[in-house]
């Protein structure tokens, strides 16, 4: 595996043109992290839209829910897929293609008249963004031959994705203020047409200079296997283990063994699973997936409760979630820095013990708790995962070969995305599992308890509906519920969270950066 002494090739001999520094490079970086921002906004802004959306297409239940769903689901199943066509055709070529994509079937996911146009629309919208993510971090790995500059780069990306995050509430909240909700979807396009026109200039091309063929076996196998792992995972935790879900474990199961066979056997594999043989790629891995899996739930359930439990609004309620995101960009900055000057695995466990703590404290939760002490704990949060999040990236794309580095980032990536869809499902089903036993007032008709017991929102909903005093008793019933449930998820969130933190501190031991010194 790469290890300090060796070129940026992955080879020990590397000609000293691969060692120098590229000109433009980091005006080549912000048109990167213009993708990054782009899909992590995108990831978070259709939430705000939903209720918009709702009342104009008028969706069934489960439409809604594949609305929701389908982005996610289709950007992991491709995620590994599209980073390995990156290392094959080029990294650049897939990027700007993508990027077309992107803003394309943005249009037609603003201008959907259908909820069965924007399922697809949505599923497109998914295809495009696993072009653009695997792609900006391979192209960090073949831009950035020092490892400190590498490291710094690779922290302007982490923080970023980060601020994106953070910032999709903010702007989705200011468009829906002003505009309709497809609006949410046309920011898009300027972003794009700005990252394609300059990104032709400045971009410099890359690819494995001996590829081998793209295996359409493989492909289809990693698809399904995720995207079936994906949706048993959330259908299991929102509707139990029935006969489909189980099925569809046991496909997504069966294909995932089948590929991994498969790369085993080909000359030419679309994923390396000798990769998976280096300690530290494989703990770094681990960590991104578990930790994701611990805070995804926070950050999905936080949403509701600033707005539906605390009455901001939704401009207001993104506000409220900022600090996460100055915490995130401040560490990611300082992450490489500090990784050298102590050791990979003191931040990356460092930082992941930080947001197990500052879950720790959401465990004390209520509906009346102050803003200064949710700000702290969001700022801890952001810090930690700004820590963690930067190195891991680091680790994993420096315990590679830059051809590789496609595949390499697409792992990255396919771990966060499989985080994200454990941690929502299973951290979820805690919160509603608590939340729809909550005490029905005295007065409340049935039919309006039924969908006040669905989800806060048809309770606040209902709650509107009823006189004074009956709805305001329904309303605090569910609030106090809602807010006992995710007390419950923070503290798993913050086990989680803290036993990955002793696992990354043995798994990471030996792990060093390229240019560490001693």
């Amino acid at each position: 595996m790469t290890g300090p002494t060796e070129s940026p090739t992955g080879s020990p001999s590397g000609g000293p043109q691969s060692e120098a520094p590229r000109p433009g490079r980091w005006l080549a970086l912000t048109v990167l992290v213009l993708a990054v921002l782009l899909v992590a906004i995108d990831a978070t802004v259709l939430g705000l839209a939903t209720p918009f959306l709702s009342e104009d297409l008028r969706p069934s239940g489960t439409q809604l829910l594949w609305i929701g769903d389908i982005y996610s689901f289709v950007i992991a199943g491709l995620l590994v897929s599209m980073g390995s066509l990156g290392d094959r055709i080029g990294r650049k070529k897939l990027l700007l293609t993508g990027s077309v994509a992107f803003g394309a079937v943005s249009v037609l996911n603003a201008y959907a008249t259908s909820p069965e146009m924007m399922i697809v629309a949505r599923a497109l919208l998914g295809v495009a963004g696993a072009t653009l993510m695997p792609s900006t971090l391979a192209l960090i790995r073949n831009i950035f031959h020092d490892p400190k500059e590498r490291s710094f780069a690779i922290g302007i990306w982490g923080a970023m994705a980060s601020a994106g995050a953070a910032v999709g509430p903010v702007v989705g909240g200011f468009l829906l203020q002003h505009f309709w909700w497809g609006s949410v979807f046309l920011i898009n396009l300027p972003v794009m047409a700005v990252l394609v026109l300059v990104g032709i200039k400045l971009l410099p091309e890359s690819r494995d200079p001996s590829p081998g063929p793209w295996d359409l076996p493989s492909v289809a196998l990693s698809m399904i296997g995720i995207v079936a792992v994906v949706f048993a995972i959330k259908e299991g935790a929102a509707n139990g283990l029935h006969w489909y879900v189980l099925l569809a474990a046991a496909v997504g199961a069966l294909a995932l063994v089948w590929f991994v066979r498969r790369q085993l056997t080909l000359p030419s594999p679309l994923l390396d699973m000798r990769l998976f043989h280096h300690r530290g790629f494989s703990g770094a891995v681990l960590a991104d997936l578990l930790t994701i899996l611990g805070l995804s739930g926070l950050v999905f359930f936080l949403s509701q409760f600033l707005q539906l439990v605390q009455g901001r609004d939704p401009l207001e309620a993104g506000l409220a979630e900022l600090p996460a995101a100055v915490g995130a960009v401040t560490a990611g900055l300082l992450a490489g820095r500090v990784a050298r000057r102590y050791s990979v695995r003191s931040v990356v466990a460092g930082g992941l013990g930080a947001i197990g703590l500052s879950l720790a404290v959401l465990v004390w939760l209520q509906a009346d708790t102050a803003y200064p002490i949710l700000g702290a704990v969001l700022l801890l949060v952001g810090v930690g995962a700004g820590f963690s999040f930067t190195v891991t990236a680091d680790v994993i794309l420096s315990s590679v070969p830059k051809e590789q580095a496609g595949a390499a980032s697409a792992v990255s990536e396919t771990a966060y995305e499989l985080g994200a869809a454990l941690g929502i499902a299973l951290l979820g089903s805690v919160v509603t599992g608590v939340y729809s036993d909550f005490a029905t007032p005295e007065g409340v008709p049935a039919a309006a308890a039924t969908e006040a017991h669905e989800s806060l929102g048809g309770a606040v909903e209902v709650a509107a509906d009823l006189p004074a005093d009956t709805g305001g008793a329904l309303l605090a019933s569910a609030q106090d519920a809602f807010v006992d449930g995710l007390q419950i998820a923070s503290g798993v969130g913050a086990v989680v969270l803290l036993a990955t933190a002793v696992a990354a501190w043995f798994l990471l031991r030996g792990q060093r950066l390229e240019g560490g010194g001693h």
